[in-house]
């Protein structure tokens, strides 16, 4: 008896990495944001069905995403344009403050400074996409993260994307805490942390057919 002929893999978009049938390429807003956006995914977030991380990338013209475990520090800070070798950028992570742990100690970050937030095209904002239990394994396995300036998130509402379980009221989906971050980075330009809202809804729309109305909010 001949063997049976593998399964056939299912075509996936080239932009958005998603199987075909499944392409959220729709729901993407051009997002313009002096603060570029550095993205730094752990590996089994990148074709996670459930992950905004990826959208985010396309709405975001001055953005980057990385994937893998470990990152060169050098990445953090090298320059991306002409513009960036003249006016260095300032990286800041998008994380919340860490409870001390005995076990794990982490270094207390630096104060982000004052006068950094009055450039906001300055400002290089890395943000780790995982879950919590990755993100905080990207955080201890990178000295250069935790050297960086930290921005937590206020004044943000809920998290919408019911359809991924956030463990505490803070956490949101990678795409949500970008945009409560422009708001905070960059407020003289609303329309970048619009776009993504906007961006936020088209995805729900457009997943909605799949999921069980229990999990989803309204849209």
């Amino acid at each position: 008896m001949l063997p049976a002929d593998p399964p056939a893999r299912r075509p996936r978009c080239a932009l958005c990495l998603r199987p075909a049938s499944a392409c959220i390429c729709a729901a993407a807003r051009c997002a313009h944001s002096a603060v570029q956006v550095l993205i730094l995914m752990h590996p089994l977030e990148q074709h996670h069905a459930k992950g905004t991380a990826r959208l985010a990338h396309l709405c975001l013209p001055h953005s980057r995403l990385l994937v893998g475990e470990t990152f060169a520090p050098e990445l953090l800070t090298q320059p991306w344009s002409d513009a960036d070798q003249a006016a260095p950028r300032r990286a800041l992570l998008l994380y919340p403050a860490t409870p001390h742990e005995p076990s794990h100690p982490l270094p207390q970050p630096p104060e982000l400074p004052a006068a950094w937030l009055a450039e906001p095209a300055r400002l290089r904002l890395v943000v780790l996409d995982g879950t919590w239990r990755h993100s905080r394994q990207m955080l201890r396995a990178h000295p250069a993260l935790q050297a960086l300036p930290r921005l937590a998130l206020h004044g943000a509402p809920p998290s919408r994307y019911a359809i991924r379980k956030a463990h505490a009221p803070r956490q949101r989906s990678t795409l949500e805490a970008i945009e409560g971050a422009l708001r905070q980075l960059d407020p003289a330009n609303a329309g970048a942390a619009d776009a993504l809202g906007e961006a936020m809804h088209a995805l729900m729309t457009l997943q909605a057919p799949r999921w069980p109305a229990a999990m989803l909010r309204e849209i």
